[in-house]
C-alpha cells in the first residue's frame, strides 16, 4: 500500500488549514487524487473534513449555503468540469447574491495524454475541455475564478481562495486544479498555519455618533431590514437598539431578523408608516422599496451594513444620507453605547414603544382573524395553512421558504421569536431543498420544513435531493404550495395587457402545472409522503408527517391551494 503525497493532499491540508467540516461534492473523473487523500487521512486517522456525495451539482452548492448560513462556518464544493459548472452554477449565483463564502473547485486536463510520462483519460480531449478555461464559465456568479497552474502553489492558492472568500463582500470563490496539478509529488509545509478568522470591520466612531445623534433627535424612526439576521448576534443587537429607542422593525423578510413576539415587531405592515418618518434606519437592507429611486418617506436614510452597495447588483439606489459601513451587530452595538453615554435611558420612549405595541397588536389580530377565517373553508387558503402550520409546528421548527406568490404570506404569518428560523432561499428557483438540506446538516437537533411552491419544486433537483437526504440521515418536512399554476406567469401578463385578448379569451400561456402528486415522490426511497385538501385535514396531516421526520424519515405533504 503505497502513501502517495501530491496534490490531492495540498488540497485535504489545505481544507484543514481553513478548517473546514465538509467537503460536498457532485463529484467528476478529475478527483481521484483527493479521494485518494481522504482514504490516507481515514486509514491515518487524521482529523479532516468529512465527504458528503450528491447527486446533483446544485444541490451540493446549496448544500454548503444552508450550512453556512446556519453555522457561520465555510464549507468546500468539488464539482465535475465543464458540464458540471454550469449545473452548479444557479447554486453559485445565489450564493454570490446572499453573500455567503465557500471554495468551489473543479479540474480539467492540461496535457491531453501528449505527456509520455502522464496517463490522462481521453475524455478531456473529446468533450471536457473549455476553451480559455473551465474559470470562465463561473466568473459572473463567482467572486473569484482562476487556475492553479503548479503543484507547488496549489496548497496556498486554496487557503488564499477559502480567505478571500470570507473577506467583504464574502462569496462564493472559484478554483480550477488540472489533473496535471493535482498528480505531481508535492512537499508538505513543515510548520502549516492554521487560517485565522477573517476581521471583524468597525464603523469610523465620527459616523456612530452623527447617527446616535439622529436617533436621540428623531421625532418618528422606523428600522427596515430584511438580512439583519443572517447574525445571530445582529439580531440580538437590533433586538436591544429597537427597545432602547422604541422603534418599530419591519420589511420583507430573508432571515429571521426579529423576534415576532416583541411588540415592536410590524413586518410588511410597517409600510404605511415610513411616510411619516423622520428617520429610517436600513439595517442590512438592499432593496428597501421599489422603484429604487422613488422613497416613501422625507425623512432622512442610514443604510448600516458591512457591505451597503452590492456589486452583484446591476442598479441599487437606497437613497441613503448617511452610511454606518461596518458589521451589523458592531454597529447596532456602538450606537446603544454611545446613546447611553449621551444620556440615552431605558423607559425614555415608552409613549412611543406603547403606540407601536397597539399596531403591533392590530396587525397580529387581523393577522388571526384572517386565518381563523380561512380555517372555516372548503378548500385550503394560504392562510389556512399557515395556521395550520402555527398550530402543528414545534415552536423551534425552521423555515426555509422558496416561493412566489406566497411569499409575503408566508413571511409575514410564520412565527419565530429565535435567530436563524427561517431562511429565504433566493436567486434562481431551484435552490430551496438543497438550502433546507444544508441548514439540515448545520442545525440537527432542530426541525427544518422547507416550504416551496409547486413550480418552484419542480426547478429543484428532487430526486437528487430525496436521495441526499436519505443517503446523509437528514431527515426534513417537505411542504409543497400547490396552487397548480405558475401563478407569477399570469399576474405579469395581466400587469402589462390587463385588457388584452388573454384576459378576454382566458388563453395562458406557461402558467397551468399538470404536476404529479408531489406526496408520492418520495416512495422509491421509502419515504413519507400525503396529499391534503382540505383546511381540516391540516394539522393532522403536519403532525404526522413530524412524526416521520422525528423518526429519521423525509416526509413531503401535497398541499392543493384554493389560491
Amino acid at each position: 500500500m503505497k502513501q502517495y503525497c501530491d496534490g490531492g493532499e495540498a488540497i485535504l491540508e489545505a481544507f484543514r488549514s481553513l478548517g473546514l467540516d465538509y467537503i460536498i461534492s457532485s463529484p467528476g473523473s478529475e478527483w481521484s487524487p483527493v479521494w485518494e487523500a481522504l482514504a490516507r487521512q481515514k486509514v491515518n486517522q487524521r482529523s479532516g473534513p468529512s465527504y458528503i456525495d450528491c447527486w446533483h451539482e446544485t444541490l451540493a452548492v446549496d448544500m454548503a449555503m444552508g450550512y453556512t448560513q446556519m453555522t457561520g462556518r465555510m464549507q468546500a464544493v468539488l464539482l465535475h468540469a465543464g458540464a458540471g459548472l454550469l449545473q452548479g452554477s444557479a447554486g453559485m449565483h445565489s450564493a454570490m447574491l446572499a453573500e455567503v463564502p465557500m471554495v468551489i473547485m473543479s479540474g480539467e486536463s492540461v496535457s491531453f495524454g501528449e505527456d509520455p510520462a502522464l496517463s490522462i483519460e481521453p475524455q478531456w480531449y473529446r468533450s471536457l475541455s473549455i476553451v480559455g478555461g473551465p474559470q470562465r464559465l463561473v466568473e459572473p456568479v463567482t467572486k473569484w475564478a482562476t487556475q492553479a497552474g503548479n503543484v507547488h502553489t496549489l496548497y496556498e492558492h486554496v487557503v488564499r481562495a477559502g480567505e478571500f472568500a470570507q473577506r467583504t463582500p464574502m462569496g462564493p470563490v472559484y478554483l480550477n486544479a488540472p489533473l496535471e496539478v493535482m498528480l505531481q509529488e508535492w512537499t508538505p509545509r513543515q510548520n502549516p498555519r492554521r487560517a485565522p478568522p477573517p476581521p471583524k470591520t468597525r464603523a469610523k466612531d465620527s459616523d456612530v455618533e452623527k447617527v446616535a445623534q439622529l436617533l436621540i433627535g428623531a421625532r418618528n424612526p422606523v428600522i427596515l431590514t430584511d438580512s439583519a439576521g443572517r447574525d445571530p448576534a445582529a439580531f440580538a443587537a437590533l433586538v436591544e437598539l429597537a427597545d432602547l429607542f422604541g422603534i418599530p422593525v419591519g420589511g420583507r423578510a430573508a432571515f429571521a431578523n426579529y423576534p415576532k413576539n416583541q411588540p415592536l415587531h410590524l413586518g410588511t405592515g410597517i409600510q404605511p408608516f415610513l411616510k411619516d418618518a423622520d428617520l429610517v434606519l436600513l439595517v442590512g437592507c438592499r432593496a428597501p422599496w421599489y422603484p429604487p429611486s422613488h422613497k416613501p418617506t422625507t425623512g432622512t436614510i442610514v443604510a448600516i451594513d458591512e457591505n451597503p452597495l452590492k456589486g452583484t447588483m446591476v442598479y441599487q439606489s437606497l437613497q441613503a444620507d448617511h452610511y454606518l459601513e461596518g458589521e451589523v451587530a458592531t454597529s447596532l452595538h456602538l450606537l446603544v453605547e454611545a446613546a447611553k453615554a449621551a444620556g440615552m435611558a431605558a423607559g425614555k420612549h415608552a409613549d412611543r414603544r406603547a403606540g407601536w405595541q397597539r399596531e403591533h397588536d392590530r396587525i397580529e389580530a387581523a393577522e388571526r382573524a384572517a386565518e381563523a377565517k380561512a380555517k372555516d373553508g372548503d378548500t385550503i387558503d394560504p392562510l389556512a395553512l399557515v395556521g395550520a402550520l402555527r398550530e402543528a409546528m414545534p415552536r423551534d421548527a425552521v423555515y426555509v421558504e422558496e416561493t412566489i406568490t406566497h411569499a409575503a404570506i408566508l413571511q409575514q404569518h410564520l412565527r419565530w421569536s429565535e435567530p436563524q428560523s427561517f431562511f429565504r432561499a433566493g436567486g434562481g428557483l431551484g435552490q430551496g431543498l438543497g438550502t433546507a438540506l444544508g441548514v439540515k446538516l448545520g442545525a440537527p437537533k432542530r426541525p427544518v420544513a422547507a416550504l416551496i411552491g409547486d413550480g418552484s419544486f419542480l426547478y429543484n433537483p428532487v430526486v437528487q435531493a430525496l436521495g441526499a437526504s436519505k443517503g446523509n440521515d437528514l431527515p426534513i418536512l417537505i411542504v409543497v404550495c400547490n396552487n397548480g399554476q405558475y401563478r407569477a406567469m399570469q399576474t405579469g401578463h395581466l400587469h402589462h395587457y390587463p385588457d388584452g385578448v388573454a384576459q378576454a379569451a382566458d388563453m395562458w400561456h406557461g402558467v397551468t402545472i399538470d404536476g404529479p402528486d408531489y406526496a408520492e415522490l418520495g416512495k422509491p426511497f421509502g419515504l413519507h409522503g400525503q396529499k391534503v385538501e382540505r383546511p381540516a385535514e391540516l394539522p393532522g396531516a403536519i403532525r404526522n408527517a413530524m412524526r416521520e421526520v422525528e423518526n429519521g424519515k423525509t416526509a413531503i405533504l401535497n398541499v392543493v391551494l384554493s389560491r
